[in-house]
């Protein structure tokens, strides 16, 4: 089954995101995704350590908040629920903000599903 047929049966709000990459937070709390420079780690080796093994994709407060709170328990739902009790009037439309997020995250191969079972 195509992945578009399995997302058409699904939906998003009870999709429960994993993360891929590890993260590491600045002195404001904001995150940055830790994507390794290269998929084989032999090749990581071979980077000069004055270099980052990562590339650090910066986040701001609104994905900061959106990728702490994905611990592989809280669904979709939940953490817009989290997020509008943080953020109130300041992230509405939470749902939408959230969901095209996680989308774009998914797409970058950042995130994965768990009810899809693919990493």
């Amino acid at each position: 089954m195509s992945l578009k047929k399995k997302l058409k049966n699904l939906n998003y709000l009870e999709l429960t995101p994993l993360k891929k990459f590890g993260e590491e937070s600045d002195e404001k709390g904001l995150a940055s995704i830790l994507i390794p420079r290269f998929k084989i780690e032999a090749l990581n080796n071979l980077i000069p350590k004055s270099r980052s093994k990562y590339i650090k994709v910066k986040l701001d407060e609104f994905g900061s908040a959106t990728w702490f709170a994905i611990n592989g328990e809280n669904n979709v739902k939940k953490i817009c629920t989290i997020l509008t009790e943080k953020f109130g009037e300041k992230i509405q439309p939470a749902e939408e903000r959230i969901t095209k997020f996680l989308s774009t995250l998914y797409h970058q191969r950042c995130i994965y599903f768990k009810e899809l079972g693919s990493k």
